[in-house]
């Protein structure tokens, strides 16, 4: 993401296109805290994204995608092997919610919106079931085309758009928290609080970006073709509903780990983080337990932290962010473990926070 746009790297193609990214985000640390009113730290991931493109056209047309959309099938066979590897779902969805989220938002705020149609249509390289929002990042990508496609950048909020994100989500019956959604659409390294006052006050936390010259180098480590991701539903929420003294003290804890987070980072004390990053999980794993996070979500960590690698999920459970604090030669033995293991390691890019003049100025009104 770069400062051109919402969401990142803003390009026209051709006169009057609109084409914007939203890249796939990392929790670095206080996940899953933030739909407990609490705070984390998350940065938005320059090795993937979605793309998005708007065209104005006669009629309103959503495109699908040739591929994550794919409705032709040479068998039966073939459509069912599909939906048993993929799901149901693919993108024009997202598409379609965002627009009426959009839509609803203008009309309610009296946001004079005009009459033209347009195309959208859609890409992504961001791995499926990783946990690295690469559903919200589409959606995201939409909401900046149609801010500038209807020229109201200016008149909504950069805070509320998480809102506007996650509003379509759930209108898809996806559960989430607003984490995510505040690093796409902020781009870059953000450390946000969610305390019970700011939301239930402004109805959003209060992000604060970060220099992401702040962070060590990270790698990402992923499957490939994810299968066991944790099928068991969880108990944690209504247990925190309930007054769960465990659940609640320990989500507490979580949260104070972004706070804690925050200071090493700035202060550059990496071997503070690393010990907070390990915490997080091991907090995780004494809430939700072993069968809600899945076989294949836990040897992802375990195999970093058979070399002495820091390791977290990114997210829920798909992908695990991991920090080699003594260096290059314990990158390489994190290299050979996922080799053996059949996993995937990249070194994390980290993409720039991408808000624009026009961005920054809502946050002053």
């Amino acid at each position: 993401m770069d400062a051109k746009g919402a969401s990142a790297d803003s390009t026209s193609s051709g006169a009057s296109a609109i084409e914007h990214k939203a890249h796939a985000r990392v929790g670095l640390v206080g996940n899953p805290s933030d739909v407990y009113y609490g705070s984390t730290i998350s940065f938005t991931l320059g090795n993937f994204w979605a793309s998005v493109l708007l065209q104005p056209s006669d009629e309103l047309v959503i495109r699908p995608h040739p591929t994550h959309d794919f409705v032709h099938f040479r068998s039966l066979d073939q459509l069912v092997n599909r939906l048993n590897n993929e799901g149901y779902y693919g993108g024009v969805r997202l598409l379609m919610a965002i627009c009426k989220v959009f839509h609803n938002y203008c009309k309610e705020n009296k946001i004079d919106i005009h009459g033209e149609n347009f195309t959208l249509s859609y890409d992504t390289n961001i791995p499926r079931q990783t946990g690295l929002s690469g559903s919200s990042a589409i959606v995201c990508a939409a909401l900046s085309c149609l801010l500038d496609f209807y020229r109201v950048r200016h008149l909504i909020k950069v805070e509320v758009r998480p809102n506007l994100v996650l509003a379509a989500e759930k209108e898809l019956g996806i559960v989430a928290g607003l984490q995510d959604r505040v690093a796409q659409v902020y781009g870059g390294l953000v450390y946000m609080d969610f305390s019970k006052e700011y939301m239930d006050v402004l109805g959003h936390g209060i992000y604060t970006p970060m220099d992401i010259s702040l962070l060590p180098p990270l790698h990402l480590i992923y499957a490939e073709n994810p299968s066991d991701s944790g099928k068991v539903h969880s108990t944690v929420r209504q247990r925190w509903l309930n007054g769960d003294e465990f659940i609640i003290s320990s989500m507490r804890e979580v949260a104070n780990i972004a706070k804690e987070g925050r200071t090493a980072l700035l202060e550059k004390d990496y071997s503070k983080l690393a010990k907070l990053m390990n915490r997080n999980f091991d907090l995780r794993r004494s809430m939700f337990g072993d069968d809600a996070l899945g076989a294949l979500n836990i040897k992802m960590v375990e195999v970093a932290r058979k070399v002495g690698a820091a390791s977290k999920f990114t997210g829920s459970g798909g992908a695990v962010v991991a920090f080699c604090p003594d260096g290059p030669s314990q990158v390489k033995l994190l290299e050979d473990e996922c080799q053996k293991a059949g996993l995937t390691l990249v070194p994390v890019e980290v993409a720039p926070s991408c808000l624009n003049a026009d961005d920054i100025q809502t946050q002053k009104k």
